[in-house]
């Protein structure tokens, strides 16, 4: 079975692509054992936990990365220069427990996949 990856590069609520990705981890998930989850560049800004989307009428779904740990996702990875250069550290609170990497040690983790999808 291919392993799958997934990067998160959009902020959230700005384009669909974040509801959307989530959606295709929770499909394939459903098919594949090895599912992966990379948030770099704009991406890290999924993870924000207080978010309060209602008031400018975007759907809430940054809840769902909390069913993840159900579809035994457990393989989530956050990039340790787009958290800084975007004001948050690496012990930061998220929604979702991740491990944060160097960009040199995220991309040689990503470069372990089969099929990498960006969202």
């Amino acid at each position: 079975m291919n392993s799958v990856a997934f990067i998160f590069t959009q902020a959230p609520h700005g384009s669909s692509a974040g509801r959307e990705g989530l959606d295709a981890v929770l499909a394939t998930a459903a098919l594949s054992e090895d599912v992966g989850l990379f948030f770099i560049g704009d991406g890290v800004l999924q993870l924000i936990p207080g978010q309060q989307p209602a008031t400018i009428l975007a759907r809430d779904y940054i809840a769902t990365f909390g069913v993840l740990a159900l579809y035994d996702i457990e393989q989530c990875f956050v990039c340790l220069e787009s958290l800084q250069a975007r004001g948050f550290s690496a012990d930061s609170d998220r929604v979702l427990e991740a491990e944060v990497l160097a960009a040199s040690a995220l991309r040689a983790k990503l470069d372990s996949y089969d099929r990498i999808l960006r969202f």
